[in-house]
């Protein structure tokens, strides 16, 4: 008889652990608030672009003016982050932003098109980097590797519900009010968010890893081919998300169901932050790149279904297996950006993963607009983001990484206490 014990299980991961840990709810609460007007911006701007008479052509420009250049500048606000940290970018950032937003119903009186295009410009420059702060946070709030997978996995799963309820909020206030008025909100919301996360003692105080491995500062540079190719894999991820948008217009003109257009992303979101909910409650076997891979194929194979041009019904419940997947191959990005990031470089990595996705999402949306009249080319164009996405993983894999943890030797980005990054 043995008089060993058996081991006693971990207990089980709970969101409540998560959200009840120090910090967590309100490092979570005030990222989605800062980012809400990553969802409300542009819809804002065209509204006002229309009411002012400029008409809706010239603010579908400026909207699509003001993502483009809150992607492209990401990097390098995360490389600020890395050497200066976050609230001396975080809040400048919000402060600038919300401004422009504010100022831009004064374009029409003074400065015509020319002064709006050029404040709305401004504005996607000066958009802070919450979501690439938020991410680099987690491993000093959470150094337990278990919560901070669910806490990943709810973070990734909720971005979705911003470009749900964004929208839904700008039309109340500007048929409610105006859409000056939803301008002025969207900028509010987007300092008062910024400001709760920039002031938290985990913000405030965190610096990045430093490492005094010579061969680690010899190869400082984001240009290992593990992470060219998981950024070259994540466009064609975004390419088929910025396809589905615009594939459910179509649907929506063909069967003459105007609501379509918004109930299949919101349908897709839905499923993301579903499929955030179910991965992060457990620990799952195997690596991350192994995990990575598996949840691109079925990505893959959840737009297949499209491809038989459904009906309203069915296409609406198709897209929530793409999207229930999407939060799982994030979130393993995410964990493989940061096993393979130089230490001291780990925001700027995440930023160029959220503008590859950025990328994509445009080029999908560009390419699927030409093509939106030929309706089996335009249902099929997610699932080939999908399949480039999932051969460049495949092609990948053995620069991804042996497991999903960080490598030895390599520093946790520490809470206090680090010397700032040369």
């Amino acid at each position: 008889m043995s008089l060993t014990a058996p081991p006693t299980p971990a207990p089980r991961i709970t969101y409540g652990a998560v959200l009840g840990s120090p910090y967590v709810a309100r490092l979570l609460g005030g990222t989605l608030t800062g980012r809400l007007p990553n969802g409300m911006a542009p819809v804002a701007i065209v509204l006002w672009a229309t009411t002012s008479g400029c008409g809706i052509a010239f603010g579908g420009l400026l909207s699509a003016l003001y993502g483009l250049s809150s992607a492209l500048v990401q990097p390098v606000k995360g490389r600020l982050m890395d050497r200066h940290g976050q609230m001396v970018v975080h809040l400048p950032a919000a402060l600038l932003n919300s401004a422009f937003l504010v100022a831009l119903p004064l374009a029409g009186s003074f400065g015509g098109s020319g002064l709006a295009t050029a404040i709305v410009v401004a504005g996607g420059l000066t958009t802070p980097p919450l979501e690439a702060g938020l991410r680099a946070l987690w491993p000093s709030v959470l150094p337990d590797p278990r919560l901070r997978h669910a806490a990943l996995a709810l973070d990734t799963g909720t971005q979705g519900l911003l470009y749900i309820a964004g929208p839904l909020l700008v039309a109340v206030l500007a048929s409610t009010y105006d859409p000056v008025v939803a301008l002025a909100v969207t900028a509010l919301l987007g300092l008062v968010g910024t400001a709760v996360v920039a002031l938290a003692p985990p913000s405030r105080r965190w610096r990045p890893a430093s490492s005094t491995d010579p061969q680690n500062v010899a190869n400082r540079r984001l240009t290992s081919p593990g992470l060219v190719l998981l950024f070259v894999s994540l466009t064609g991820t975004g390419f088929a998300i910025g396809a589905m948008n615009v594939w459910s217009i179509a649907m929506a003109e063909h069967h003459e169901q105007d609501m379509l257009s918004g109930i299949i992303p919101a349908a897709f979101s839905t499923g993301s932050f579903l499929g955030g909910l179910i991965y992060g409650r457990r620990t799952w076997k195997g690596t991350t790149a192994h995990r990575l891979i598996t949840a691109g194929a079925v990505f893959l194979a959840g737009w297949l279904p499209l491809m038989a041009l459904p009906g309203p019904l069915a296409a609406t419940i198709a897209v929530t297996v793409p999207g229930a997947l999407l939060t799982v191959v994030v979130a393993c990005a995410y964990v493989t950006t940061d096993a393979l990031a130089p230490a001291g470089r780990t925001s700027e990595a995440y930023a160029w993963l959220i503008l590859s996705i950025g990328v994509g999402q445009s080029a999908g949306t560009a390419l699927a607009g030409r093509l939106a009249e030929q309706p089996l080319a335009s249902a099929a164009l997610p699932a080939a983001g999908a399949a480039l996405a999932l051969a460049v993983l495949l092609a990948a894999r053995r620069h991804l990484g042996p497991t999903g943890q960080l490598p030895r030797g390599r520093p946790r980005r520490p809470f206090r206490g680090q010397h700032k990054t040369p």
